[in-house]
């Protein structure tokens, strides 16, 4: 049998008393937590959450906590994060070196035995280079179970099962909040009947080109000529991004009045995704796409009703000729029989 590594299963703490983790492997009995923490004890923070300048140095605690009722011994360490193209936050592979914020944690444990039922709490120190950039910078502390298991093509496979909490680091300097669309994809839906109108779904790329990480609400307009059959839709906010991130989003509008060359505006306002208010304020994100809805349903009724006005005109015009024709023939008929008669008559 083959060796390979799986995909890493990660859940980071968001809330403020975090729940029992990943279960882990086997038959799931092995279930452990990360938190924010004090000296003593978990102290309800969501997160890691800093602001320092540059050069400045943070001492602080994790609390790892055994929920299991057998020992467990885990890998403790700090990572990067990233933003997933679905928009979850996620860490570097285990495996790799960290070259962010991941790098500038050091830990006062690297492997933790826990006991059944039982707590560790963990110092740690985060020390801000000197010529680390202004804004945002993210990471997470993750406490880490190997298991091997056997897939289905009976190769040996060991799963990476993380636990973490997440770290957020605001170094000072100048804010540069900044988000970008692109990678926009177009997807009408008609129906043949023609009196539904087609529905037209964008899909585009949010990236976050600046140094904040941020949210936002998209808006989708789709208008015709001269601002015909106009139509709007907010789509669900987008969870954060953080800088130098990407995620995929998509907006639906109903009932697209089809009329032919139209132009598809599609904006979002960012947001500070803490909550705070950020100086200088983010500019919108906007893109604009032009696009084509040719209203084939419409035109084919529109034609139908043509041919048949046509053929109705045309049975119409049929019907007057051969009264006509039938008009004449009977005139023609009564003359003939009236010179027949007067012809008898008169030669009598």
């Amino acid at each position: 049998m083959r060796t390979r590594i799986a995909a890493a299963v990660l859940a980071l703490a968001a809330l403020a008393v975090p729940a029992p983790a990943q279960a882990a492997p086997g038959d799931g009995s092995l279930t452990w937590s990360v938190s924010p923490s004090g000296p003593k004890g978990p102290n309800g923070r969501a997160a890691l959450d800093y602001k320092l300048d540059p050069g400045a140095t943070v001492t602080d605690h994790v609390a790892v906590t055994n929920h299991s009722k057998q020992p467990l011994t885990l890998r403790l360490y700090a990572h990067d994060a990233f933003t997933t193209a679905g928009g979850g936050f996620d860490l570097r592979a285990g495996n790799a070196t960290p070259t962010d914020a991941g790098r500038w944690i050091r830990l006062g444990r690297q492997q933790l035995t826990l006991p059944a039922s039982s707590r560790v709490v963990v110092p740690f120190t985060l020390t801000v280079p000197a010529d680390a950039t202004p804004g945002d910078h993210a990471a997470g502390v993750v406490a880490s179970l190997v298991a091997d298991t056997t897939d289905a093509a009976g190769n040996r496979v060991s799963v990476d099962h993380r636990v973490g909490s997440r770290v957020y680091l605001r170094v000072t300097g100048p804010l540069q909040p900044s988000l970008t669309v692109t990678d926009v994809e177009i997807q009408a839906v008609t129906s043949w009947n023609p009196l539904r109108l087609p529905r037209v779904t964008a899909t585009f790329t949010v990236a976050n080109t600046g140094n904040v990480r941020l949210g936002g609400t998209p808006t989708g307009r789709i208008e015709g000529p001269f601002g015909l059959g106009t139509r709007t839709t907010t789509a669900t906010a987008i969870p954060e991004i953080l800088p130098g991130g990407s995620l995929t989003g998509a907006v639906t509008l109903d009932s697209v009045p089809p009329l032919f060359r139209e132009q598809l505006t599609l904006d979002i306002l960012p947001a500070p995704a803490d909550g705070r208010t950020i100086d200088p304020a983010p500019a919108r994100a906007v893109l604009e796409h032009t696009l084509w809805l040719v209203p084939w349903p419409q035109l084919a009724l529109i034609a139908l009703t043509a041919a048949l006005l046509v053929t109705g005109l045309s049975a119409r015009r049929r019907r007057k000729a051969r009264m006509r024709a039938a008009l004449a023939a009977a005139e023609k008929r009564g003359r003939e029989q009236a010179t027949a008669t007067l012809e008898k008559e008169g030669i009598r």
